[in-house]
C-alpha cells in the first residue's frame, strides 16, 4: 500500500475546509455568467477516505493476504480522479467500454481493473481477455460466450494468457430502503440467482467444467442496504466458494470479489457507517474470509467520494409563488438527477453562502431551491428551512462528490460544469486544480450532431 495520511480527520475539519473552499472559489472568480455552476472536490478528504479504506481491511486481514480495492468508476468518471485514486492504491471497477477507456486514460494497470456489466458484448469480452483484465460473467449465456471465445485459442493475450474470470452470483437476500438500488432481490437483473430452482447447481457445475474459473463475485450492498444484509451476502458467497473448492478437491476459487455498496449518511457531516465498521462486522460474521486463503477485491464508489464533494451554484433570481419563496439556481436535474426525480430516496443537504462565499446567517425561511431545467419538478430542495437566499448568493449541494459530477442528464442541452479539486498548499492557503474543464457550447453542439 502506498503512503497515505493516517486516520480520517473529524467531520468539523471537512466542514471548515468546505467553507474555505467556497470563499476561495469566489476569490478566484471560478463562478461567473459563463460558469454559474461548478463542482468542488476536497482532495485532502479523498486521500483520507482512501487511507481509511486501506486501514480498515489491513486491521482484519491475515498477514500477506492480498486485497485489491477498486473504485466504481461510474461514481466519478473523471480520469483525473481515477489517477489520484490509483496513486493511493485504488484500482478501477468498470462497467462499460467508456469506463474502461477512462481507466486507460488515467493510466491504470490492467491488472488493477475489474470489468462488471450485465450486458457485455463479444468485443468487450475479447478486449478484457486480451488485455488481462479481470472480469465477472453475469449469467449462463455470457459464460457460454466466454467458453467459446477461449476455445478458439486466439482471443486471449500473448501465450494464451488472460485475466482472472469469475461468476457473479445473487444470493437473493432481499432489498433495502431504495428499490432501484437493491441488487440482491429475488428478481434482480444482476448475477446468477442462487435460490432459483437449479441456480446453485448450475454454478457448481460451471466451475467443475471450467478449471479456468477462479473467482466468485457478489455485490449485495448499495445505498439503503444495511450492513447486516451486505455481510450476509458476503457470507453466502464465501460458503459457496468453500463448497466449490471442496468439490474440486483444490483451491479452484482463489479470489472473492465482495463488491462495494457501503451506504453513505447524507443527513450530516459525520461519516457513518465507516469502512472499519463494515470490515469488523465481516470479520465477526465471516471469519474464514480473512484467514489468508482467499485474495479479496472490493468495489466501493459512493462511500469513497460522496462526502468529499459539492456542487456550488449561483442564485440567479428569487421569487415567491403561493406564499413560498423560491431560489432559482443553475443546479438542477442536469447534475442532481436522482435527487430531483426521487427526492425521498436521495435528499441532499443545501448550504447557503453570501455573494462573497461566507456562510449565510439569519432566521431560516422555508423555501424551495430550484434548478434551471424547464419542468416544474426541477427542485433540489423542497420547502427547506434555509437562511433567506437572494440573487447573487450561493447554494452548495453537499455530499455530491459521487455520481453528481459524472451522471449528467442532457435536458435543455445544459453544458456540464467544470470540476475543481481543492487542498491546502504549503502556505496553508487552499489552491485549486482543474479535474474537468467546463463543457463549451461548441462541444454541446458537436455532441448533438451539429458538426455533421
Amino acid at each position: 500500500m502506498p503512503d497515505v495520511p493516517p486516520a480520517a480527520v473529524p467531520a468539523a475539519d471537512r466542514s471548515r475546509r468546505r467553507d474555505l473552499a467556497v470563499a476561495a472559489a469566489v476569490a478566484h472568480d471560478l463562478l461567473d455568467d459563463e460558469h454559474p455552476l461548478i463542482g468542488l472536490l476536497d482532495l485532502q478528504d479523498l486521500r483520507e477516505r482512501a487511507s481509511a479504506l486501506h486501514a480498515a481491511f489491513d486491521e482484519v486481514t491475515a498477514p500477506g493476504q492480498h486485497v485489491l480495492h477498486t473504485f466504481a468508476v461510474k461514481a466519478a468518471a473523471l480520469p483525473a480522479v481515477l489517477r489520484r485514486l490509483a496513486a493511493l492504491g485504488i484500482g478501477a471497477e468498470v462497467a462499460s467500454p467508456g469506463e474502461l477507456a477512462l481507466a486507460h486514460a488515467a493510466g491504470l494497470d490492467p491488472a488493477r481493473i475489474v470489468l462488471d456489466s450485465p450486458a457485455k458484448t463479444r468485443t468487450e469480452l475479447r478486449t478484457a481477455l486480451r488485455q488481462g483484465i479481470a472480469l465477472n460473467a453475469d449469467n449462463p449465456q455470457e459464460l457460454d460466450r466466454l467458453t467459446e471465445l477461449l476455445a478458439t485459442g486466439t482471443e486471449a493475450g500473448p501465450g494464451g494468457a488472460h485475466g482472472p474470470i469469475g461468476i457473479r452470483v445473487n444470493p437473493q437476500l432481499g432489498g433495502g430502503s431504495i428499490d432501484a438500488m437493491s441488487t440482491a432481490t429475488a428478481t434482480s437483473k444482476f448475477g446468477v440467482p442462487l435460490r432459483d430452482e437449479g441456480g446453485r447447481a448450475w454454478v457448481l457445475r460451471a466451475f467443475a467444467e471450467r478449471p479456468w474459473l477462479t473467482r466468485l463475485h457478489c455485490h449485495t450492498g448499495s445505498q439503503g442496504i444495511p450492513l447486516e444484509r451486505m455481510t450476509a451476502g458476503v457470507r453466502a458467497t464465501y460458503e459457496l466458494a468453500e463448497e466449490i473448492n471442496t468439490a474440486a478437491g483444490r483451491r479452484q476459487i482463489d479470489t472473492l470479489d465482495i463488491g462495494g455498496g457501503l451506504p453513505v449518511h447524507f443527513g450530516g457531516d459525520d461519516t457513518t457507517p465507516t469502512f472499519a465498521d463494515y470490515a469488523r462486522l465481516l470479520r465477526r460474521e465471516v471469519p474464514g474470509l480473512f484467514d489468508g486463503r482467499y485474495a479479496l477485491v472490493t468495489e466501493f464508489g459512493r462511500s469513497l467520494l460522496a462526502k468529499s464533494g459539492m456542487i456550488l451554484t449561483r442564485v440567479e433570481y428569487t421569487k415567491t409563488a403561493g406564499g413560498r419563496p423560491i431560489a432559482v439556481t443553475h443546479a438542477g436535474a442536469q447534475v442532481a438527477t436522482r435527487t430531483v426525480f426521487a427526492p425521498d430516496a436521495w435528499p441532499i443537504r443545501v448550504a447557503a453562502y453570501d455573494a462573497k462565499g461566507r456562510p449565510k446567517t439569519g432566521t431560516p425561511v422555508r423555501q424551495d431551491v430550484a434548478g434551471p431545467c424547464c419542468f416544474a419538478g426541477d427542485l433540489v430542495a423542497r420547502d427547506r428551512a434555509l437562511p433567506p437566499l437572494a440573487p447573487g448568493d450561493l447554494a452548495a449541494l453537499l455530499d455530491t462528490g459521487a455520481y453528481y459530477f459524472s451522471t449528467p442528464f442532457g435536458y435543455n442541452s445544459l453544458p456540464r460544469p467544470a470540476v475543481h479539486g481543492y487542498e491546502p498548499g504549503p502556505d496553508g492557503r487552499l489552491g485549486f486544480t482543474v479535474l474537468r474543464r467546463a463543457q463549451t457550447l461548441a462541444e454541446v453542439v458537436a455532441e448533438a450532431g451539429g458538426d455533421l
